[in-house]
């Protein structure tokens, strides 16, 4: 039985979907069928997985993918011009490069040389700097992005509203931050980024009308830290020893769902709250970068 206070984000996943499924057929009526470029460097068990569910999804929803694999000796150079390829293929509307990267490869040259109106994981420097502008012809980052879908979905008012935004990471807390205190419907928030070296986070949280924790800290969140009622938003994603386990691990998030669950108004769970929403959002980027490409 579902929790009464649970956002499901697989629910407003597929509710995203319909709609990028909907843009997909629409496109297909003018002769494009919507292309996605992933690229991955190595064997990375999680970065494997990650691509997998999102070529998986991608065929579901009628976009053409195209995986990259490399080995992980691959120089800069190499993967520069395999991006480089990309960038100029009529074909492919959107590029991904799977994080992380081997250590020899400089992630921001990288992340860099993808096109900006290809970037639909919203990591170039000129995305990043229409994300802070409010300039909405760049791309949003997908978590971020998701989280913001959740909220309003979940019709949480962030109007003047307390949020705490744990984590000051270039993929979701900066970003994030920056979305919520803008001057649009869905932010006009008063936010507060803590971070590793922030002194008092308890008490930031505990005045927080939403909490967005993405520490990477497993199980950082308690119940004595959320306020009553308020909305939490679990990002991170941990592997934690687990004796019972088949390899002895674990995934949890960044907040402690069993105690925070009863005391919080909503809650994402974890998995299954943000997760499917990264993946919807960048298929809905993706399809937007196509539009663009034609005109649309």
């Amino acid at each position: 039985m579902a929790l009464p206070n649970l956002i499901d984000g697989r629910a407003i996943a597929e509710l995203v979907h319909a709609e990028t499924a909907r843009r997909v057929e629409a496109l297909k009526l003018r002769g494009v069928v919507p292309g996605l470029a992933f690229v991955r460097v190595g064997e990375d068990p999680a970065s494997k997985v990650y691509v997998g569910m999102k070529e998986k999804t991608s065929v579901r929803l009628g976009i053409s993918s195209t995986t990259h694999v490399l080995p992980e000796t691959t120089s800069e150079t190499e993967l520069l011009a395999l991006i480089d390829r990309l960038n100029r293929s009529a074909e492919c509307h959107g590029i991904l490069v799977q994080a992380p990267l081997p250590a020899h490869i400089q992630s921001a040259r990288v992340f860099a040389s993808v096109i900006p109106t290809k970037d639909v994981d919203g990591f170039h420097p000129v995305n990043v700097g229409k994300l802070m502008l409010a300039d909405p012809t760049g791309f949003v980052p997908c978590t971020p992005g998701g989280v913001l879908e959740l909220l309003i979905r979940s019709k949480v008012n962030t109007q003047g509203a307390e949020v705490v935004v744990l984590g000051r990471g270039d993929i979701v807390g900066k970003p994030m931050t920056s979305i919520l205190c803008q001057k649009s419907q869905h932010a006009n928030a008063t936010v507060t980024l803590c971070h590793s070296r922030s002194r008092n986070v308890s008490e930031h949280c505990r005045r927080a009308d939403v909490i967005i924790a993405a520490m990477g800290v497993p199980l950082f969140v308690k119940a004595e830290m959320v306020k009553p009622g308020a909305v939490v938003i679990d990002v991170g994603v941990n592997r934690v020893p687990d004796v019972g386990s088949k390899d002895g691990t674990k995934l949890v998030g960044d907040v402690d769902f069993a105690g925070v669950q009863p005391v919080a108004g909503l809650i994402t769970p974890n998995p299954g709250g943000v997760g499917p929403m990264t993946i919807a959002m960048l298929m809905r980027n993706t399809v937007r970068a196509a539009e663009m490409f034609v005109g649309g």
